[in-house]
């Protein structure tokens, strides 16, 4: 009995460890097509390196975009590369934008064992971020292009029954929750419950749960928000609407609640043409292109607002 006891388990065991690990293939990063040819090597959870695009190696464009647009630089490049055709190696960065400013103030930014050097073209974020960046006299030239909402993302189904911002205050809610420190986002989530109900939902949500445990800040919350929610580690997690419109999009087990209007914040993203870019006709052409209906047209599709 205990040799069958013991084949059972391992059986059982096996069959977990099968599915963790093609559920890991699923939900992980990087959620877009991998560029074509060459070795891949993406292992989930490990080596995948999400928010680095294209090409390292002497590049014709370096942008550096505010990650929650992510999901948009694929078909935005392959857009702009069949109307600009002799710019096809292009690098882009989509990482929080308070980590994108200060690698740029820096010189370099270190992922794992990855030194990148690269100055940046063309740099976007949201206004206030920007508006730094502008104050140090980073931009020869800067242009609004898109808008964002904020939304709750929870588990398909709604399982824990999060309807409002008011919600995530419950004791038994685990929130997922960007650190203002460093991601813009966060901001605009805190003036939300001030909004909502005051500094004392704020206080609730940002202080006593972050010293209870349930609330969790993140340091990049487009990739760990759907990760921690689709791993049971997190109940909700307020984002950007176009970020659960996107996990949807692609079929991961994700749903939306959405934040009425007049408790809503709207976010603004702005384009900075660098005055120090290394590229300046190659900065100059994708900055009018970013600005142009036709971009604006792909950003439509991810769910994201269209400037005034």
């Amino acid at each position: 009995m205990r040799q069958l006891a013991l084949i059972i388990f391992l059986f059982v065991f096996s069959l977990s460890v099968f599915w963790d690990h093609s559920y890991a293939e699923k939900i992980d990063p990087p959620w877009l097509n991998p560029p074509s040819g060459g070795i891949s090597f993406t292992v989930p959870g490990i080596d995948n390196i999400p928010d680095l695009h294209g090409e390292l190696r002497n590049p014709d464009l370096v942008m550096f975009f505010a990650g929650n647009q992510f999901m948009v630089v694929p078909e935005l490049l392959d857009f702009f590369r069949t109307i600009y055709p002799k710019y096809q190696r292009i690098f882009v960065e989509t990482l929080p934008p308070g980590i994108l400013a200060q690698q740029i103030e820096k010189g370099s930014l270190v992922i794992g064992n990855l030194k990148i050097t690269l100055t940046p073209d063309v740099f976007t974020a949201g206004e206030n971020r920007m508006n730094e960046s502008k104050a140090k006299g980073c931009f020869d030239e800067t242009a609004p292009y898109a808008k964002n909402r904020l939304a709750i993302m929870v588990y398909k189904g709604n399982p824990k029954r999060v309807y409002s911002l008011e919600d995530l205050s419950r004791a038994e809610i685990r929130v997922s929750m960007p650190n203002p420190k460093w991601e813009g986002i966060g901001e605009n989530i805190v003036k939300a419950y001030n909004k909502v109900g005051g500094k004392e939902l704020e206080e609730k949500i940002m202080v006593r749960k972050v010293e209870a445990g349930t609330t969790f800040l993140t340091h990049i919350h487009h990739r760990q928000t759907p990760i921690r929610i689709m791993k049971g580690e997190s109940d909700a997690g307020p984002v950007w609407y176009t970020e659960a419109y996107f996990q949807k999009m692609i079929g991961n087990p994700i749903d939306m609640v959405e934040v009425p209007v007049k408790d809503n914040i709207v976010g603004t993203y702005v384009a900075g043409k660098m005055k120090n870019a290394p590229h300046q006709e190659a900065a100059s052409d994708f900055f009018r292109f970013l600005t142009s209906e036709r971009a604006g047209a792909i950003y439509k599709k991810y769910g994201f607002l269209p400037v005034d």
